[in-house]
């Protein structure tokens, strides 16, 4: 790949270019108006939705439950989704899956998948021979893989959460076990692309629930670190998490709440499921017990049998939990005969003893990892659903050593609500608050290669070296940087899982390979070959651990260095211009310059390299400048518009760097004093600046822990999830039509006996309907079953076509009294409005003859029309079609109501006319407080002048002023009022001179 010449200056977006990005992200909130969180365990999702108008709201399903099964039924032609599932498990429970979370990301070989084959043996399971993974074989031609399976709950999800929200959903917030790693994160992101779900974020779930507590507490955090503890024990495992809230100053909103994982303990396989497991064989081996004189099979012989009576020690574990003993009764279990025992609490805390005895040890596991002890921390707070358990409040409440367990949080929603909080905060369509939230590496990672020493004269030998990449509990997301020094041709180095020595040996059987990925770099040496001339800066490997935890290599490069003279240019007015306006929207940086940093959020999170803190004397000077160059450090406080070229910021150099990256012609400063520099001293301040040239360097993965789907099986896999819905949505539609037919069946027979139905029909028209019915339901019965949806849609038609006339003329008759009604009272009204507008005096009158006669000719015409439709429908027998039509009196009504309308707002707009005059041209009222005198001195215009031609004298101010507050006030009603006020006031004050008329 051709080099690329890094400038000095960093680039600028132009400035269309930016308006161009803001119209696309405006454009972009038309599909984003919606946002979901899914909180997926392992037993039941909670959906959570943020919309305009909306904030947090759990999602209802369609039987109006707040949690949904995690349940998927396959069968040859249906299949069933939650709730629906979850009924089938009983009729068919190896076509039921559940619990298949626990078989994402793992091979057949793991400790996991033999588990599951014990607890389900119902269930089929074969091997994928590419991937070494196992599927869930329904039929020879049903096969699917657990991230099929999830990609159907998770599309179900997106249709619960889009018919709540009433509009379509593409963003969605997923929580995962805060144990998952590379490769069971990789399988829900595949899981969710099958779905067609754009994932915002992978959120650990005891992230989501401490994240829900702190937004519902925020008044309650300060500077002070408070440390809070979640024991979360849910159906498949149990995770506990330690918390510090504190606020924190960020740049961008000042002092804002923050929350830090600072510990992460777990046990994968500790749960509610675990303890029913418990009971379900206890319950089982009480009704072999109870026939074991009748030569019956042994009860887990039969898949029916026992996933009755898994659901029924489900419903013994929550009874349990609020009473000393329960009765345990099914009607049916096995050979039509019933099963009842009773159990008690003693009796299910024996069987379940281990468990108990492991509780604490997530304990023990988050206080090592957080480097704390049970004194720093302030409260312990209890979420899941098996914490309701009282052996487990026990057991942990001596542990913790705590007066009280907090039970003030939602056990069952927090997850949801606290990721749903999240995908508004990235949704681009919203504005939340912000909270800082710095997750936890749980499993460090590290590179390791190997590189070729000479420690004698003539005496090579390889060396292998581990450099730390995110050490454990480090924050995320972050960037990392690793530089190989001593390298001019092609090598490979490895990705790999840290020490994991805190897992136990069945934990690191079940957690799987340890290594992640080879990476083979190409093209090391020809880029070397290109620039013989320039200084080598290393190989530079750019990582990435993203938000939801997953780790990519972004890119590799070879990048060299040499010295050029500066020839400054100068910048025209409108690039000037340009520059300024980018940095205003945040375009002053670019790819370049950020090369060796990250983005604002990222700097705030990142920490400095994990392997110099791990190593602190080693100092490779082969591979890295520093055992691993953190891009992470913030730059030093100065105004965004004045950052430094890249060029320009090395980590170790001195200040004189620091004072060319302030120069005054970047800047647009001047020199010391206010003083613009002179041109030659600015040369000569100048030193030659460095030109930065990059060679993008061909990387080859080779992916070790378990491979992704190749695209063409995702393609495959996305295809087959959407021809299943497909079929869903034409089975539901094609029930839909059954339903309707069946049921405009049964009404129709049955109104043809209701009064208002016999009095509009004849006997036999009657008996026409009802043989046409009779017939459509024996079809239905009898070929209903194999027929189509259009044939079924096509039978409702025809049905509804012969019994149009017989409901038109119900639901006419129906509508008689109110419409008749109606148009009498307007009638009424018009007539009476119509007479008071011909009793207006002619003077004040506002309406026109034309309007007043069109308003009587239409009320005369409504009326001749109601009295002969009325008279001509009275001819008519009932059973004939009517012609007094509700929409005929509709239309006479609005023809009416239209002409009334008009003349009111007529008159409500039309000014009054001024008030007549006497005969001498003055006001038949004059003031009550002017004399005679006053009145004897007014000017009396001669007959036949209009009052345009009378002179206008502005009033006296002082007499206006003293004017008796009893005075009758002038009316303004007409263009010759104001006129005539000004002329009468004028008569009253001075004669006029001659140069004012």
């Amino acid at each position: 790949m051709a080099a690329t010449v890094r400038r000095q200056r960093p680039r600028r977006l132009p400035f269309w270019a930016l308006v161009a990005i803001l119209l696309a992200d405006l454009l972009a909130l038309s599909d984003t108006l919606a946002v979901m969180s899914v909180d997926l365990g392992s037993e039941s999702m909670k959906v959570a939705i943020v919309k305009p108008g909306v904030p947090m709201e759990i999602v209802l399903n369609k039987e109006s439950r707040r949690k949904t099964p995690v349940t998927v039924t396959l069968k040859e032609n249906e299949r069933f989704l939650g709730d629906s599932a979850a009924g089938m498990a009983i009729k068919n429970p190896k076509a039921t899956l559940r619990y298949f979370q626990h078989l994402l990301g793992k091979q057949a070989d793991n400790p996991h998948v033999a588990l599951y084959r014990d607890r389900f043996p119902e269930h089929e399971l074969n091997i994928d021979p590419q991937r070494q993974t196992v599927r869930f074989q329904i039929s020879p031609q049903l096969q699917f893989s657990p991230e099929e399976v999830l990609g159907m709950v998770l599309n179900y999800s997106r249709s619960l959460a889009e018919d709540f929200a009433e509009q379509p959903i593409k963003d969605a917030v997923i929580t995962v076990p805060a144990f998952f790693n590379q490769a069971e994160r990789r399988a829900v992101l595949q899981a969710a692309r099958m779905a067609g779900l754009k994932v915002l974020q992978l959120i650990n779930d005891n992230t989501a629930t401490a994240l829900s507590y702190g937004v519902f507490r925020r008044k309650d955090i300060n500077s002070t670190a408070q440390n809070v503890m979640f024991y979360d024990m849910g159906s498949g495992s149990t995770v506990c998490t330690i918390v510090t809230y504190q606020t924190v100053k960020t740049k961008e909103a000042g002092m804002q709440p923050q929350l830090q994982i600072r510990g992460v303990g777990f046990d994968r396989t500790l749960g509610g499921l675990e303890m029913e497991l418990r009971l379900r064989e206890h319950l089982a081996r009480l009704f072999n017990e109870q026939r074991k004189g009748q030569k019956a099979k042994d009860v887990r012989e039969n898949p029916r049998a026992m996933a009755k009576l898994l659901r029924e020690a489900n419903r013994l574990k929550t009874v349990l939990s609020a009473n000393a003993d329960h009765m345990a009764q099914i009607e049916g279990l096995m050979d039509d005969v019933d099963f009842k025992a009773k159990v008690t609490r003693v009796e299910f805390e024996e069987l379940c003893a281990d468990l108990f005895e492991r509780v604490p040890g997530p304990v023990q596991q988050a206080l090592q990892s957080a480097e704390m002890s049970l004194d720093e921390i302030e409260q312990v707070i209890l979420v899941g659903g098996a914490t309701r358990v009282p052996k487990v409040q026990e057991v942990l409440l001596k542990a913790v050593g705590k007066e009280e367990l907090g039970k003030n949080i939602n056990a069952d929603e927090a997850a949801a609500m606290g990721a749903v909080y999240q995908a508004a905060a990235l949704s681009k369509a919203f504005k939340v608050k912000p909270f800082v939230v710095r997750d936890a590496v749980i499993y460090p990672i590290l590179v390791e290669f190997t590189r070729e020493v000479e420690e004698e004269p003539g005496v090579r030998s390889l060396k292998h070296n581990k450099r730390v990449l995110f050490s454990r509990m480090g924050p995320y997301p972050q960037r990392k940087v690793i530089t190989f020094n001593r390298y001019s041709h092609d090598f490979n180095f490895h990705i790999n899982y840290g020490d994991l020595g805190f897992l136990g040996p069945e934990d690191l059987r079940v957690f799987g390979s340890q290594n992640l990925t080879t990476v083979k770099l190409k093209g090391v040496g020809e880029s070397f070959k290109k620039y013989p001339d320039y200084e080598s800066k290393g190989i530079k490997a750019h990582f990435n651990l993203d938000e939801s935890g997953v780790l990519s290599l972004d890119r590799v490069e070879s990048v060299f260095e040499t010295l050029v003279e500066d020839n400054p240019e100068e910048e025209s007015t409108l690039t000037k211009l340009g520059n300024t306006i980018s940095s205003l929207f945040g375009g002053g940086t670019s790819s370049d310059a950020k090369e060796n940093g990250t983005d604002a959020v990222q700097e705030e999170e990142e920490s400095p390299a994990e392997g110099s803190k791990e190593e602190p004397g080693e100092q490779v000077k082969e591979e890295t400048e520093a055992p691993a160059e953190d891009i992470s450090q913030p730059p030093p406080p100065e105004p965004k518009g004045d950052a430094a070229p890249e060029g320009e910021k090395p980590d170790d150099k001195g200040s004189s760097d620091k004072s060319e990256a302030q120069k005054p012609e970047e800047k647009g400063q001047s020199g010391p004093e206010g003083v613009p520099q002179a041109p030659e001293e600015e040369k000569k301040q100048k030193p030659a600046r460095k030109q930065k040239m990059v060679e993008e360097i061909g990387v080859e993965l080779a992916v070790l822990d378990l491979p992704d789907l190749p695209e063409d099986e995702l393609a495959r896999s996305v295809q087959k999830l959407e021809d299943l819905t497909l079929r869903d949505l034409a089975k539901q539609e094609r029930e839909k039509a059954a339903n309707s037919l069946e049921a405009f069946i049964f009404e129709t027979q049955d109104k043809l006996y209701q009064p208002e139905y016999q009095e509009v029909s004849t006997e036999e028209q009657r008996e026409e309907i009802s043989g046409k019915l009779s017939a459509a339901s024996t079809w239905l019965e009898d070929e209903g079953f194999g027929a189509t949806t259009v044939m079924l849609k096509e039978k409702l038609t025809e049905l509804r076509k012969l019994c149009q006339g017989l409901f038109f003329r119900v639901e006419e008759r129906k509508k008689w009294p109110e419409r008749l009604s109606a148009l009498d009272n307007l009638l009424n009204h018009s007539s009476i409005f119509l007479k008071g507008a011909r009793l207006i005096p002619e003077m004040d009158q506002i309406f026109t003859e034309v309007e007043m006669t069109t308003l009587e000719k239409v009320i005369n015409d409504t009326w001749a029309w109601k009295n002969a439709t009325l008279a001509e429908q009275a001819k008519l027998p009932a059973t004939e079609k009517p012609v007094l039509l509700s929409k005929d009196i509709e239309a006479k009504m609005m023809a009416l109501d239209r002409e009334v309308q008009y003349l009111l707002n007529k008159a409500k707009f039309t000014k009054p006319r001024p008030r007549p005059k006497d005969k001498n041209g003055t006001r038949t009222e004059p003031p009550v407080n002017a004399s005679a005198g006053d009145q004897g001195e007014k000017v009396i215009p001669p007959a036949g002048q209009t009052e345009e031609a009378k002179p206008i004298l502005e009033p006296d101010k002082e007499e206006t002023a003293t004017e008796p507050a009893d005075s009758e006030p002038l009316e303004l009603g007409g263009p010759g009022a104001e006129s005539e006020q000004k002329e009468q006031t004028a008569g009253q004050k001075r004669p006029l001179k001659n140069d004012e008329l």
